[in-house]
């Protein structure tokens, strides 16, 4: 079976590459298609932008597509910035500024309400061969429908944590020097690769769409 990685964000492609690891599966690069169309994504929610940039992808390249998209929900800004963490400072905006803004927001806010939590949606878009097997699948075994439909399945993950008061850590990118993981009281920067990748938003989400890759029998 052959996937598109349905993003240019080469930090989230690397990582996401190694939460597939080992799965019997080929991994294309949007660097193979570099004309292909950059989604707009003005979806309201993770599920709808996910399945827009998969769709796309795949429809361009003729190719099953995997696209994921993270939110940050943090309680003491209503769930904000969510949907628009990747914009949050503004259209254009970098990681660092990003981080910055959400560290001004929450000033003076106390530790007991800094609690947020990283939300992933991973949209596997697939093309009209392995839409067949997947629809054969769940003819056979209906009970063991996954999430999604026959076009396109659909997995998540959340990890709760709280929001730092101020940026530690080195590694990792986006909110990850600013995200405190709730369980081990270390931001998402301050992890190495291994550690965030067995226990990130975006792992938890890779789990569910590994196994239902194997589920629905398009790899093993």
């Amino acid at each position: 079976m052959k996937i598109l990685l349905a993003t240019r964000n080469r930090d989230k492609a690397r990582e996401i590459l190694e939460l597939f690891g080992g799965l019997d599966v080929e991994f294309e690069t949007l660097d193979a298609f570099p004309d292909s169309p950059v989604t707009n994504e003005d979806g309201a929610t993770l599920e709808a932008n996910a399945t827009k940039k998969a769709r796309e992808a795949g429809e361009y390249a003729g190719l099953t597509a995997l696209a994921d998209d993270t939110g940050l929900e943090v309680d003491a800004l209503d769930g904000a910035p969510g949907v628009y963490a990747a914009r949050f400072a503004g259209e254009g905006a970098s990681y660092a500024d990003n981080c910055a803004k959400l560290i001004r927001e929450m000033q003076g806010v106390p530790a007991p309400q800094r609690g947020a939590r990283f939300r992933t949606v991973m949209a596997l878009w697939l093309s009209p061969a392995d839409a067949g097997r997947v629809a054969a699948h769940f003819a056979r075994e209906p009970e063991a429908r996954p999430r999604g439909s026959v076009h396109c399945l659909l997995a998540d993950g959340a990890l709760p944590g709280f929001i730092a008061e101020a940026p530690r850590g080195q590694a990792g990118f986006g909110y990850d020097p600013v995200f405190v993981d709730g369980e081990t009281g270390r931001t998402l920067a301050e992890m190495t690769p291994e550690e965030k990748n067995h226990s990130s938003h975006r792992y938890r989400a890779a789990l569910e769409m590994r196994e239902t890759i194997r589920r629905t029998g398009l790899a093993r």
